[in-house]
């Protein structure tokens, strides 16, 4: 069952709507999914970023160090839709 703590989710989707300009200037986006029960933050990579070959490399040391950095409970961001081929 997935985290359902409003604040929380408005919290971490604060931090996404931070991040999304910067993926559409390159083409892509990103939508939140849910938050795990273990304080996961899935996500679906969008446009250019679900093909992207950097997609991984952007949603850990960009992605997820800022959502680390906003809300404190969060352990990790995980993408529900990488593609290794597109």
């Amino acid at each position: 069952m997935a985290q359902t703590d409003p604040e929380l989710i408005k919290r971490v989707v604060a931090v996404i709507d931070q991040i999304k300009p910067y993926l559409e200037a390159d083409g892509g986006s990103i939508r939140f999914i849910e938050i795990t029960d273990d304080f996961v933050v899935n996500v679906e990579l969008q446009g250019a970023c679900s093909c992207c070959s950097m997609s991984i490399m952007t949603l850990k040391q960009g992605v997820e160090q800022a959502m680390i950095k906003a809300v404190p409970e969060i352990k990790s961001v995980e993408a529900v839709n990488v593609h290794s081929e597109c």
